[in-house]
């Protein structure tokens, strides 16, 4: 994990399903891809910290979403270098060949959220907050690159949510009248 001087770090996972297993040779360029593209985020300006399986040098033999699905599960320091990393990097080339190894989205794919400098997010958390998303769109507890939220807009919905959760009062009052999708007192 590489140490860094922000408060705050953007988390990100994005998951794919694959149209055929990773020793299907339709799927070798992806995989050949792996190393390099791990390597180049492991070296890119602002990479934290990448999931990985035990004893693997990529997450890809984990299938928390299903035995189809890979994941990939990162920390940034910024927005902007996981977006100068995704698109401006040699990553580009594998969203942009995306569709020969993956199938087409049908709901969100990709979730952002922020988290404190120094947490490592877990698989669960990570697949929680791209529910939160889909259930409820973008907020700032769930966000994408196209609808994003700064650090400190999570920080003041994180600090309006908690007393809200801790008081009793507040807990009746709110499930006691029906919460409109993407209403963030529901988080």
């Amino acid at each position: 994990m590489t140490a860094s001087a922000h408060a705050a770090h953007l988390a990100e996972l994005n998951i794919a399903m694959l149209r055929h297993p990773l020793d299907d040779p339709r799927i070798a360029p992806f995989v050949e891809m792996l190393d390099p593209v791990n390597a180049a985020a492991d070296g890119a300006p602002g990479f934290v910290w990448r999931l990985v399986e035990e004893g693997e040098a990529d997450a890809t033999g984990l299938r928390p979403a299903g035995e189809d699905v890979i994941v990939n599960l990162s920390v940034w320091e910024t927005q902007e270098a996981l977006w100068d990393f995704t698109y401006r990097s040699g990553h580009l080339e594998v969203v942009r060949r995306r569709r020969e190894w993956f199938e087409r989205h049908v709901e969100a794919h990709l979730v952002l959220w922020w988290v404190p400098a120094g947490h490592l997010p877990t698989v669960g958390e990570a697949l929680g907050r791209l529910a939160d998303l889909r259930a409820h769109g973008p907020s700032p507890r769930a966000f994408t690159f196209a609808s994003s939220y700064t650090a400190a807009e999570a920080a003041r919905h994180h600090r309006a949510v908690l007393p809200a959760q801790h008081d009793p009062s507040a807990r009746s009052a709110r499930s006691a009248r029906p919460t409109p999708a993407g209403d963030n007192a529901s988080v």
